[in-house]
């Protein structure tokens, strides 16, 4: 995938990081020197540029990459306007971050494809972990259903999937299961790293540093935390 992010601020920065350890394709723009240097060894190609200015902003290859991210917070203005521009110069797949709700309604307007709130998601992803006592990452399918991907509690070492029957008295389907191991890399060294189980197939018991991802409803979800 290639992709031009906008604003290099700690989230534009860690996007770059992310998508570059991926494998993607990475054009990095901000107005200020620094967050360029900081990034210019992560990507394909970097802009010190104003995205405010439409003849700056043209400079940058928008019709030949599959999606703009917007990575300006906390200048509401500045998001606005370079979202505008980018509407203007005919881009399609337009991410952007949204400081808050307000943000966000004005962001909707543009009837980009995605709006971004990183805080949101962080601090959704806190308070579920302080009451659920689990560490869980959640992808939400709805406003219902979600993705979760949390790691085993101490009551479930032991278990095989098998038995969990997680489907029959939760309504959770295990759909995957990580297990963690030692792998050594080119030079050497030995790190951990973990790697998917065929669920079908794995009937042994669970250990205290796997990991379970399971689809259903995140109100079943809390069910079942509250029961361990």
């Amino acid at each position: 995938m290639k992709c031009i992010i906008i604003g290099l601020g700690t989230y534009g920065r860690v996007l770059v990081d992310e998508l570059s350890a991926f494998g993607h394709e990475v054009i990095a723009a901000d107005n200020d020197a620094s967050r360029v240097e900081r990034v210019k060894d992560m990507c394909d190609a970097v802009f010190q540029i104003d995205a405010n200015d439409e003849l700056s902003l043209s400079v940058l290859p928008l019709k030949k990459v599959d999606v703009v991210i917007v990575a300006i917070g906390r200048n509401l203005g500045a998001s606005v306007r370079v979202v505008a521009l980018l509407k203007k110069l005919g881009v399609k797949h337009i991410f952007a971050r949204a400081n808050d709700y307000v943000h966000k309604n004005i962001l909707q307007a543009f009837d980009i494809e995605k709006i971004l709130i990183p805080e949101e998601r962080a601090a959704r992803s806190l308070v579920r972990e302080m009451e659920l006592g689990v560490k869980a990452d959640l992808f939400r399918v709805d406003d219902n259903y979600g993705v979760f991907k949390f790691r085993i509690p101490k009551q479930l070492i032991g278990t095989s999937p098998n038995n969990l029957h997680l489907y029959e008295n939760h309504r959770l389907k295990i759909i995957a299961i990580k297990k963690e191991k030692r792998v050594q890399n080119f030079i050497g060294i030995e790190y951990n790293d973990s790697e998917v189980v065929n669920v079908a197939q794995e009937d042994s018991p669970l250990e205290a540093d796997d990991v379970l991802v399971c689809y259903g409803k995140e109100s079943d979800f809390r069910k079942l935390c509250k029961l361990l």
